[in-house]
């Protein structure tokens, strides 16, 4: 029997704990043809969704999948989302929460080409030092781990912190 992930305990841990403390959850999602969110706001392949209780309506996170009603613009659209399409949950105030690895899923049959909206391009994340390390916070992209990305700007999409 093969063992079940910990990918879908994790992200209703991590909504637990975010809608615990206040906290405003944010799920990451890397979009493919399973996915069903409104096009429009999809960027780099990717999608960031409020799903705290206040913007979504029916919110269902099961094993394999995450859906729920959300209004976009004013319209009420159903989402759903794989749970393997999940790249991250954090909260929105201070960033803290946990980003997973999602590989780009194969290319389908008599499908050789890849729109830049379609690839997969995972957030940067933002080591938070254990108490007592006084070291800077270390940024990580896997999109480019060579070169240092700019410094986050203020008002901006919010980033990830890691905790280690």
């Amino acid at each position: 029997m093969p063992e079940i992930s910990t990918k879908p305990y994790l992200l209703r841990a991590i909504y637990e704990w975010c809608t615990d403390n206040g906290y405003t959850p944010y799920l990451a999602v890397m979009v493919d043809a399973q996915t069903r969110v409104p096009r429009e706001f999809v960027k780099n392949g990717e999608i960031v969704l409020n799903i705290s209780f206040t913007a979504t309506n029916g919110l269902k996170m099961d094993n394999t999948l995450i859906s729920f009603n959300a209004r976009f613009g004013g319209v009420s659209r159903e989402i759903s989302v794989p749970v393997e399409n999940v790249v991250a949950i954090y909260a929105r105030e201070n960033g803290q929460g946990m980003a997973f690895e999602v590989s780009p899923l194969p290319a389908r049959d008599g499908d050789t080409s890849t729109s830049k909206d379609e690839e997969a391009v995972s957030p940067a994340l933002t080591a938070v030092p254990s108490p007592g390390n006084e070291a800077g916070a270390n940024t990580v992209s896997s999109t480019d781990e060579n070169n240092d990305p700019e410094p986050p700007k203020k008002g901006g999409r919010p980033t990830l912190t890691r905790i280690k």
